[in-house]
C-alpha cells in the first residue's frame, strides 16, 4: 500500500482519539463532547472552524494558495442507542449507547487527514472538513444543509466514506449510480369495530383486514414493480388486541420500504395506499395510512466515482479496489448531500473481526452488532485516501 509516512507515524495518536470517542458515545444531535474533541483538535492544529450547523456539527476550513476550487470531506460522529457487550478497555462508558457503526473511526480518519493537511498544505484551494451529527436516523446531513452548509461553504464536490465489515482490510469498494437504498417507514392503522370474539358478526375485525392488506402488499413487489428495480417491502410489526376473547377496535401494520430509485418508491407508496384503503372498504373498515420518507437513495455521480476509484487504486493497488461493489439496501443520509453536490461515497474494508482485542463480545463484527469494533488498521488507510483525494481534486486542470 502507498500510505503517507507522517500519517503512519501519527497512527498511535489517531487510535487513542478513536478509542476515546468509542468509549464515550453520544446519540444524534447530542454529540457535544465529540464535537468539542473535534473542535479542539482542529484548533490545536491551526485549522479555523465553524460550529453549530446541524446543532452539533463542526466544519474545519483548510485554505492554501489562491485557487477558487473547493472540496468537502465528510465524516459522521453519532452513535447508536444500543448496549455494547464488549469488555475491552475502550468499551462504552455510556449505558445504552454504542459506536456500533464505526463513526468513531470515520471521525478519527478525517482528523488524521486534517492533521497531515494542516502541516503540509500540498494543495491549492479549499478543503472543508465536515464532521456531521445524527446520521443514525436523525438526518444530520439534511440539517446541516438546512442550516446553510453549502451556502456558507461553496464546495465543488463532496465525498464520504464508511467502513464495511466483510471487505478485507486494505481494500475499497464503490460503484457508480445507486449504491445504497432509500429508507422509508410506514404505519397503517386499521379501524374496525370491537366485539366479543364469540360474536364476530357483531363487529368489524381489524385483525383480519390487516392480514388481508399484508398479504396483498406483497403483490406490489411481485406484480407491480419492475423486476429489474430492486426493492424491499418488509412488515416488521403487527399489533392488535389485548385478550383472547376480544376482537379489538384497531390493528396496526408497521415496517419499512427500501428502493434504489424514486420511481419505484412512488409506485410502492401509491399502491400500498390504494390496497390498504380499498381492502378496508371491502370489509367496512377504515384505515389511516402514514408513509414517511426518511433518506433518499444514495446515488454516486459517474465522474466523481471514477476519480475516487483512481485515487483508491493509487493508494492500495488496482487489484484491491472493487469498482462494481454490490449495492446494499442499507441507507445513508450522505444521500442528501449527493442530491445537492456531485460526489462519491465509498466503502473501506473493516475485515472480518480478527482485529478485535481480548474482551470483545461473542457476536460477529458486523455493523449495528453489540460485539462490533472499528478496525484501527484502517486509520492510516482512510486518512491517506482523504489526503490524496483532496490534493488530486484541487490539482485538476
Amino acid at each position: 500500500m502507498n500510505l503517507i509516512d507522517p500519517i503512519l507515524e501519527f497512527q498511535t495518536e489517531l487510535q487513542t482519539i478513536r478509542r476515546t470517542i468509542h468509549a464515550h458515545p453520544e446519540l444524534c444531535f447530542e454529540e457535544h463532547d465529540t464535537a468539542e474533541l473535534v473542535a479542539n483538535k482542529l484548533t490545536e492544529w491551526g485549522i479555523p472552524i465553524v460550529r453549530g450547523l446541524g446543532v452539533t456539527g463542526v466544519v474545519g476550513i483548510l485554505k492554501n494558495g489562491d485557487s477558487g476550487r473547493a472540496i468537502g470531506l465528510r465524516a459522521d460522529m453519532d452513535a447508536l442507542p444500543m448496549q455494547e457487550i464488549n469488555t475491552f478497555p475502550h468499551t462504552s462508558k455510556n449505558d445504552g449507547k454504542m459506536h456500533a457503526c464505526g463513526h468513531d473511526g470515520h471521525t478519527a480518519m478525517l482528523l488524521g487527514a486534517a492533521h497531515y493537511l494542516a502541516q503540509h498544505r500540498n494543495f491549492d484551494g479549499t478543503i472543508y472538513l465536515i464532521f456531521q451529527p445524527a446520521e443514525e436516523g436523525g438526518g444530520g446531513a439534511k440539517r446541516m444543509m438546512d442550516d446553510g452548509l453549502f451556502k456558507q461553504f461553496n464546495m465543488d464536490a463532496v465525498f464520504g466514506m464508511h467502513n464495511w465489515p466483510g471487505i478485507p482490510v486494505g481494500q475499497f469498494g464503490v460503484t457508480a449510480g445507486a449504491m445504497m437504498a432509500s429508507s422509508n417507514e410506514f404505519e397503517v392503522i386499521v379501524n374496525g369495530k370491537g366485539c366479543h370474539a364469540a360474536q364476530p358478526h357483531k363487529g368489524i375485525d381489524p385483525v383480519m383486514v390487516a392480514v388481508q392488506i399484508a398479504q396483498s402488499w406483497q403483490t406490489i413487489i411481485t406484480r407491480n414493480r419492475n423486476p429489474l428495480d430492486a426493492a424491499v417491502l418488509s412488515i416488521t410489526q403487527i399489533h392488535g388486541g389485548s385478550a383472547t376473547n376480544v376482537i379489538p377496535d384497531d390493528a396496526r401494520l408497521i415496517g419499512t420500504v427500501r428502493t434504489f430509485n424514486l420511481r419505484s418508491l412512488d409506485l410502492i407508496e401509491e399502491r400500498m395506499r390504494q390496497i390498504a384503503e380499498h381492502t378496508a372498504q371491502a370489509f367496512d373498515a377504515t384505515v389511516e395510512f402514514h408513509f414517511k420518507r426518511n433518506y433518499p437513495p444514495l446515488i454516486n455521480h459517474e465522474a466523481e466515482t471514477a476519480f475516487a476509484a483512481q485515487i483508491m487504486q493509487d493508494v492500495v493497488g488496482t487489484e484491491n479496489v472493487d469498482i462494481h461493489v454490490e449495492p446494499t439496501m442499507g441507507a445513508e443520509d450522505f444521500a442528501f448531500m449527493l442530491q445537492e453536490k456531485p460526489g462519491c461515497y465509498v466503502f473501506i474494508g473493516n475485515g472480518e473481526g480478527d482485529h478485535r482485542m481480548a474482551g470483545h463480545g461473542l457476536g460477529p463484527c458486523n455493523l449495528h452488532n453489540p460485539s462490533y469494533d472499528f478496525n484501527d488498521d484502517l486509520l492510516p488507510i482512510g486518512a491517506t485516501y482523504w489526503v490524496r483525494l483532496a490534493e488530486a481534486w484541487l490539482a485538476r486542470t
